[in-house]
């Protein structure tokens, strides 16, 4: 077992921590592997409700280790195989029901980009930086850039981001609509930590509240386009119906309900 991935559940939220500091969290087949690995155990287990991806280091991931590919891959096979591993970790967190929230300090490039799309809920440092970077080196998207990066910003945006070697900062990327939340610290040092901090206070308030609810509503959106609007439809009704059968609902509904009443004044008259 590798340790360029660190990987815990504690108390429902599962961490994952890419752990190649020295080449800015860069996948290496090593770092491949084990996020595959992780990915897919996390969305599997049933005492993880929520899970918080993170990295060592200054930056949160800075794609594809550009010189593990100079020295280890001879041909475009490679760098597909590599990147079909990859892929399979996207999915298992982009599909799942459990939400997923980065804290992703420092600078994201290339391939790191996608692994921050496959978060529901991304925070960055005011420092951060954002970009896409392939046609630098001569490569094309990938590691779901092209599948989500419109999704999430629009089509022309995600076109002006690819087509010239533009890094956003964070409050352009917060106003474009690619990461929820910047916040700030004393030095990079103090501000990654506080990302860290805000990203895992989001992950306990899911934890705290009705976790799988906000895990099925993250399902019912990044599930949309394999439906039709009908299909859509006919979805959250059996979603919701689903839901309120569960123990959960039926005691939050019944507390708020109780609540409402305690709540309203009364209508009648009050006679003397």
């Amino acid at each position: 077992m590798s340790d360029a991935i660190l990987f815990s559940v504690h108390d429902g939220l599962a961490r994952i921590t890419l752990n190649r500091p020295a080449s800015l969290n860069a996948f290496d087949a090593a770092l491949a592997r084990e996020w595959q690995r992780v990915t897919v155990e996390a969305t599997s287990r049933d005492d993880v409700g929520a899970i918080l991806l993170d990295a060592a280091g200054r930056a949160f991931c800075a794609g594809g280790d550009v010189r593990a590919m100079a020295q280890t891959m001879g041909s475009g096979q490679d760098i597909r195989d590599l990147a079909e591993v990859i892929n399979t970790g996207i999915r298992a967190l982009t599909e799942s029901a459990v939400p997923v929230v980065a804290a992703a300090h420092g600078t994201t490039a290339g391939g790191g980009l996608g692994i921050l799309l496959t978060s529901d809920y991304a925070i960055v440092g005011a420092d951060s930086r954002i970009g896409s970077l392939y046609a630098n080196i001569g490569l094309t998207p990938d590691l779901s850039v092209s599948a989500q990066l419109a999704q999430a910003v629009g089509e022309r945006r995600a076109l002006q981001l690819v087509l010239q070697d533009r890094m956003l900062t964070a409050d352009e990327a917060r106003e474009w609509g690619l990461v929820a939340e910047v916040v700030a610290g004393e030095d990079a040092e103090s501000t990654a930590t506080a990302v860290r901090a805000r990203a895992e206070e989001v992950a306990r308030f899911w934890l705290a509240g009705a976790h799988g609810a906000y895990g099925q509503a993250k399902r019912l959106i990044r599930s949309r386009p394999e439906r039709s609007f009908a299909e859509q439809l006919d979805e959250e009704a059996r979603s919701i119906g689903a839901a309120l059968d569960t123990p959960e609902a039926k005691a939050r509904v019944a507390a708020f309900a109780a609540a409402s009443r305690k709540n309203t004044p009364s209508t009648a008259k009050e006679t003397v």
